[in-house]
C-alpha cells in the first residue's frame, strides 16, 4: 500500500516539471514586422550572403564533426553530453518561443491593400512632410498645410483607411498565431518598425507625441 501512496505525488511533480510557459517572442515579432513593413513602404529586406565554406569542406571548418567521428568516446562522456531533460520532454518552466507567422491569406490581403495605398496615395505626402508615422503604429497628418486643398479629402480618407488596416493586421497577426493577448505587443513592435524602416527626411512621433524628422 505504501508503495502506491507516492504515485500521485510523483505524477503531480512530473506534471509541474513539464508545464511550459509561452512568452511573447519579441525577436521573431520584430523580424515579421520588418518583412511586413518593408513590403508596404517599398523596400525589400537585404538578402544575407551565404556562409563561405572554410577549409575542410563545411562551414566552420574542422573537416567534420569531431564528436561523431571520435573513436575513443566513452559511454560516460556520451552520457555527460546528452541533455536528458530535453529528450524526456521535461522543462524547468522555461518558456518556448514560437515563430510569428504573417503568411495567412487575411494578413497578406491587408498587406497588399496597405502597400497599394501607401504607394498610390501616401508616399508623396510623407516625402513632403505632411504625413508621419504615429507612435501607436498608424499614419497621421502632421502638417495639413502641406497637402494641396484639392487632395485633402482623399488624403484624409487614405490615412483613416490605413489606420483601420493597421489595427486589423495587428489583431489578425495575434489571432493567427494563437495568442490574441499579444495584440498590444504586436502593435508596439510594429510602431517601432515603421520608424526604423522610414526613409531619411520622413517624420515620426516619439513616445511623448512630439514630431521628429528622421
Amino acid at each position: 500500500m505504501r508503495r502506491w501512496m507516492g504515485v500521485p505525488v510523483a505524477a503531480v511533480m512530473l506534471t509541474a516539471c513539464v508545464t511550459i510557459n509561452v512568452y511573447f517572442p519579441a525577436a521573431e515579432a520584430k523580424e515579421a514586422a520588418k518583412e511586413f513593413v518593408e513590403k508596404v513602404i517599398g523596400d525589400q529586406p537585404q538578402m544575407q550572403a551565404p556562409e563561405v565554406p572554410k577549409e575542410g569542406g563545411k562551414p566552420g571548418g574542422g573537416g567534420g564533426n569531431a564528436f561523431l567521428s571520435s573513436p575513443k568516446l566513452e559511454w560516460g562522456q556520451l552520457a555527460s553530453r546528452i541533455d536528458w531533460l530535453s529528450l524526456a520532454g521535461i522543462g524547468s518552466a522555461q518558456a518556448q518561443s514560437p515563430d510569428i507567422s504573417i503568411k495567412t491569406p487575411a494578413i497578406q490581403a491587408i498587406q497588399s491593400r496597405m502597400a497599394q495605398r501607401f504607394d498610390g496615395q501616401l508616399r508623396a505626402h510623407f516625402d513632403s512632410g505632411a504625413l508621419g508615422f504615429a507612435s501607436n503604429g498608424t499614419v497621421s497628418v502632421r502638417d495639413a498645410s502641406k497637402i494641396p486643398l484639392s487632395d485633402r479629402v482623399g488624403v484624409n480618407q487614405a490615412v483613416a483607411d490605413q489606420g483601420r488596416d493597421s489595427a486589423a493586421v495587428y489583431r489578425e497577426i495575434a489571432v493567427a498565431n494563437g495568442h490574441p493577448e499579444w495584440e498590444a505587443q504586436i502593435r508596439q513592435v510594429f510602431a517601432r518598425q515603421w520608424v526604423d524602416s522610414a526613409k531619411g527626411g520622413w517624420w515620426y512621433q516619439d513616445a511623448g507625441g512630439g514630431w521628429k524628422q528622421k
